[in-house]
């Protein structure tokens, strides 16, 4: 059999182990940062692009699509060559990929931080974002399918199985959710609307968690273990069975974000019961990793990289027996919109995701550059203190749910909520969250030990960007099926056919799922009452998208007694109809907003944005002096009408004679606002002093209904009034 020579692509998985370990830093040094603005709210005062709700989307795309994605692309480019006996097929498509993504990354740590943002979780950044990570998606897909097709080895090993799976569903998953109509350059709305827009993002948002965080990270569990541990996968059949259940449940569950909502009863129920399932393959996955490593637990005890990958499917097998519980009702009325979900999370993001990355990267580095690792010492030491920040972070947060779940559920014997001032139950879990900074201090800490430990490695070893191999080139046989061929086996020589079949698991869940939602009207029903935005509620709307309110306080009300007696009447679908993007939040870092129009006065919303703590002692709300004064604070309504426009073509009914008289419309609005803050002597004393200083100096005056802040009162004052409530406690 004649042996054909080539080379492997080394210097692409070394660009990307980069480029893993840079984002990962920054990642996780937002998210400190984050953590450490719940304790001092204060601590980036009136800098606007440091605003925590500003910086919160930056810190999880930085994480997910930097740090993980980085080193997605790391593992699966090392891995495919070497399962395929074959250089990838393209090193330009390679360099396409590395450059395009890190562009990518770059262009949203700049736009994330000045307001540029969707809202929608996991999937903020905005249209011409979008575009690019679709091309380059495609790039990466193009790159793997080619090399695949001009393969050396026969069969398709599991772990390219996953890589496929990730390829395919990520890219269907992102278009459909990322369907927006443009505004301008770096302002769009999405498609769908309030209901129809809640699911596709959370049939989106699951399973980027699936698909992005999960799948991929299969394939290189599959590949990786086996190669530092020197055992064969436990069972072949198990990795069967496990792939294709897996690919096919999970799309199905991302409902279970929406239990108790507006909803419909019917896709929460389905969701519901996919996620229950969903932990059968889940753990199968685990327990085919774990029993990987039978033989070698001495090995496990001495090998840094072994130490933590078992962690990494330990982390696995927790994250995924959470997440169906957590899709259970009456467990779900509990943990939902608390600190519970944030622990969730960060146990697969750190445990499953960090340490696989971890381990990846201390057995990829030496044999990349021909060398021995520095430092052992310094590696285990990486895996301690990672470990134990990794506990310091999630237990308190667990506690810190439960905290809040049954605070803002206890009753008095007469029948008015025990602690009816939401922040009391803020109070409280102060000391949880002195800990989770605590916690995630270590994780970022035991990330700086490995940086120094792979630096120095790599100073001591070869650059060698071309790696020599042999293969013996591959033989034509038939397409058919063979009597002593099992069907998987062959549909492993079967790229295509195993891709179109991969293809078909996925989109079944989606199809059944959306289409109904979105094709049949009757599933939302309309209420007479509720109206489009003014053209100033529109743009304080957009005001409150740019400061990420969403990202502390949710918009929807669930027919609970508690939050119904909290908040007021709980939410209806039909309440939706015109909000694009929905903003149902998913966390309670602050009350629920959904009944707050009328409940305070313009005078109270003005305090609270411009100093939270004046009007509510013990609050962790940062303040918002740009929208009030200076520069900055000017509301810029030259774009109102082609927003209005473009709500009429996603079918808001604007008429011509409303976007005609926008502006007129907006002035009117703003100075009757004006007016009632008028009703504050103080506010009358400062604002007659600002403007007389104005005059005086020769400086142009912005008037206070022409500020951001009246629009965004606006919009606050407007909702939850559509429909009759009563009041509620707050």
């Amino acid at each position: 059999m004649e042996m054909q020579q080539f080379h492997y692509d080394n210097k692409i998985v070394k660009n990307f182990i980069y480029a893993t370990m840079l984002w990962g830093v920054v990642g996780m040094l937002v998210g400190l940062l984050l953590a450490f603005m719940f304790l001092f709210p204060n601590l980036t005062d009136g800098i606007s692009w440091l605003s925590f709700g500003r910086l919160r989307p930056l810190h999880t795309n930085a994480v997910i699509f930097a740090f993980v994605g980085n080193a997605i692309f790391a593992g699966v480019y090392y891995s495919t060559q070497r399962l395929l006996k074959a250089r990838m097929f393209n090193d330009t498509l390679s360099k396409i990929n590395f450059w395009g993504w890190q562009l990518i990354i770059v262009g949203a740590a700049i736009t994330l931080p000045l307001g540029y943002t969707t809202s929608k979780e996991y999937a903020e950044l905005e249209w011409p974002f979008d575009i690019a990570i679709a091309v380059i998606w495609v790039v990466f897909g193009w790159n793997l399918i080619g090399t695949i097709l001009k393969r050396r080895q026969r069969h398709l090993y599991v772990a390219i199985w996953f890589y496929i799976a990730t390829f395919v569903t990520v890219a269907v998953l992102h278009i459909f959710n990322s369907l927006e109509l443009p505004v301008s350059a770096l302002k769009s709305y999405s498609v769908y609307a309030g209901v129809q827009d809640a699911l596709v993002q959370w049939w989106y948002g699951h399973n980027a968690v699936a698909f992005f965080l999960t799948t991929p990270f299969l394939g290189l569990m599959y590949y990786f273990i086996p190669k530092a541990a020197n055992r064969p996968v436990y069972s072949y059949r198990l990795s069967i069975v496990h792939f294709w259940s897996l690919i096919f449940i999970y799309i199905w569950a991302g409902p279970h974000h929406l239990l108790y909502t507006a909803l419909p009863e019917w896709a929460q129920n389905l969701g519901v019961a996919f996620s229950v399932m969903l932990l059968m393959p889940s753990w199968g996955g685990m327990i085919n990793g774990l029993l990987t490593l039978r033989g070698a637990w001495d090995k496990v005890r001495t090998d840094p990289v072994l130490k933590f990958m078992v962690i990494a499917i330990t982390g696995y097998g927790m994250a995924t027996f959470e997440g169906p519980t957590l899709s259970l009702k009456n467990v779900n009325a509990i943990a939902h919109f608390t600190d519970w979900i944030i622990a969730h999370v960060h146990v697969g993001a750190l445990a499953w995701n960090g340490f696989l990355t971890f381990g990846m990267i201390y057995w990829l580095v030496p044999k990349l550059f021909k060398t021995k690792l520095f430092s052992v010492g310094l590696a285990n030491l990486h895996f301690w203190i990672g470990t134990l920040g990794i506990i310091m972070y999630a237990l308190p947060l667990y506690v810190a749910g439960f905290t809040q779940a049954s605070m803002w559920k206890q009753f008095n014997p007469d029948g008015t909520l025990v602690y009816g001032n939401f922040l009391e139950t803020v109070t409280e879990i102060m000391p949880m969250y002195w800990m989770r900074a605590i916690g995630g201090t270590l994780f970022l800490t035991g990330m700086l030990i490995m940086v120094y430990n792979v630096i120095v490695t790599i100073k001591q070893g070869s650059k060698v960007e071309n790696e020599l191999a042999e293969a013996p080139a591959l033989e034509r046989v038939t397409k058919r099926r063979t009597a002593s061929e099992g069907w998987h086996t062959w549909l492993e020589r079967r790229p295509i056919q195993l891709t179109l079949l991969a293809t078909v698991a996925i989109l079944i869940g989606g199809v059944i799922q959306i289409v109904p939602t979105i094709m049949v009207k009757s599933n939302i029903p309309t209420i007479a009452s509720v109206k489009p935005y003014t053209p100033l509620e529109l743009e304080g709307r957009d005001i409150y998208i740019r400061e990420g309110c969403v990202g502390c306080h949710s918009q929807m009300i669930r027919p609970f007694r508690s939050e119904v007696e909290r908040y007021g009447e709980y939410s209806k679908a039909g309440e939706f109809v015109y909000d694009h993007p929905f903003l149902w939040g998913s966390k309670r870092t602050g009350p629920d907003l959904h009944r707050l129009g009328g409940k305070y006065s313009d005078n109270w919303h003005f305090n609270h944005m411009y100093d939270p703590q004046s009007t509510s002692s013990g609050s962790i709300m940062p303040r918002y002096p740009w929208l009030i004064t200076g520069s900055s604070s000017k509301l810029d309504k030259s774009m109102t009408e082609a927003k209005m426009e473009a709500m009429v073509t996603l079918g808001v009914p604007y008429t011509e004679e409303d976007i005609t008289n926008a502006q007129k419309d907006m002035l009117a609005q703003g100075a009757k606002i004006e007016q009632n803050l008028y009703t504050d002597p103080d506010f009358a004393k400062t604002y007659e002093a600002d403007k007389k200083y104005a005059s005086d100096n020769g400086e142009d005056f912005i008037e206070m209904k022409n500020r951001e802040i009246v629009a965004l009162i606006a919009y606050l004052q407007r909702l939850g009034t559509d429909i009759k409530v009563e009041t509620a406690q707050q």
